[in-house]
């Protein structure tokens, strides 16, 4: 449960620096607390996204990832920031990314961030 919640927490600080760093990124709500509930819920979308969806897209496009060295991974990673946001509109959270070009650049840094913070935060182990 701890790594879970770990796990929830840096996929949430990793989502708020890459709103942050890209204006093409938007999280929007009528408070501070709101956009925090927003943050948390859409962690946890895309938590659940990389859990569920990421490992059969990487095993149907293996040929690509061996093909490119791996960097096919960024087409990946943003395609699961994609889907996170249309799903993020389904459930009418203020969440949305705008192109595949922002999503890639987005999907480095919640890569690169979250990396940093699981090193820096406990993993309950």
């Amino acid at each position: 449960m701890m790594n879970f919640l770990v796990k929830t927490i840096a996929n949430a600080g990793a989502l708020a620096v890459a709103v942050w760093l890209l204006d093409k990124i938007t999280l929007t709500g009528d408070s501070t607390g709101k956009e925090i509930g927003t943050l948390l819920i859409v962690a946890l979308l895309f938590g659940l996204v990389n859990f569920l969806v990421k490992p059969v897209v990487k095993l149907l496009s293996l040929p690509l990832l061996i093909l490119t060295l791996g960097l096919f991974t960024l087409v990946v990673n943003a395609l699961m920031l994609l889907l996170t946001s249309w799903l993020a509109d389904k459930l009418h959270l203020s969440f949305h990314v705008e192109g595949f070009w922002t999503a890639v650049v987005g999907g480095l840094i919640i890569s690169v961030v979250s990396w940093a913070l699981h090193i820096v935060l406990p993993d309950g182990d």
